[in-house]
């Protein structure tokens, strides 16, 4: 929790850190979507007026180079799942690209399901609920308006009765794949 204390907007917009780069990756991007930013326009990005969160680099580009686009995870039970979502989510010009991430370990809390047996037997509630399972991670590139339709395919699709779905928003990059993302999927 300390290395918390040090993710204050100034820290991490200060040319050291973006120099040195102290916190790890996973921790710097905690820290932008979970607590915020305020002073934004020093790393290159900022709030538009209905544009949303997006990079100035975007903005130099033509207005039909690129459309707001997202990065959707989804995590799947096993390989032979992950492989046809991702080809039923491609097939139908949901998504340009899935990437399938193979050899993930999910660790969370569900219903205690697993831990009722061991009450019954232990009477203890010192014990947690929690379950580990290997799963395969899906990481889908899509336009940010197909959300929706792609979130309701993967409910319809998908093994579990409450599959993950989580969106963000790509906030720039090669502006020639984000035109490739844009005329590969459904407008």
């Amino acid at each position: 929790m300390a290395g918390l204390a040090r993710c204050s907007s100034s820290f991490i917009s200060s040319p050291a850190f973006l120099r040195r780069r102290r916190l790890p990756p996973l921790l710097g991007a905690f820290c932008m979507l979970s607590l915020g930013f305020t002073n934004l326009n020093s790393l290159g990005l900022k709030f538009g007026s209905n544009k949303g969160f997006h990079s100035s680099a975007m903005e130099s580009s033509s207005s039909s180079v690129s459309v707001p686009s997202i990065v959707v995870y989804v995590t799947v039970p096993n390989t032979e799942s992950g492989k046809k979502l991702a080809a039923s989510i491609v097939k139908e010009k949901l998504a340009a690209c899935v990437n399938r991430v193979p050899g993930i370990e999910s660790v969370y809390e569900w219903k205690g399901e697993v831990m009722d047996l061991i009450f019954t037997h232990i009477k203890s509630t010192t014990l947690s609920y929690i379950q580990t399972d290997s799963e395969e991670l899906l990481i889908i590139k899509t336009r940010e308006s197909l959300l929706n339709p792609l979130t309701d395919h993967i409910k319809a699709n998908h093994e579990y009765d409450l599959p993950e779905v989580i969106a963000l928003p790509i906030l720039g990059g090669n502006l020639p794949y984000l035109e490739w993302i844009k005329n590969s999927t459904r407008d």
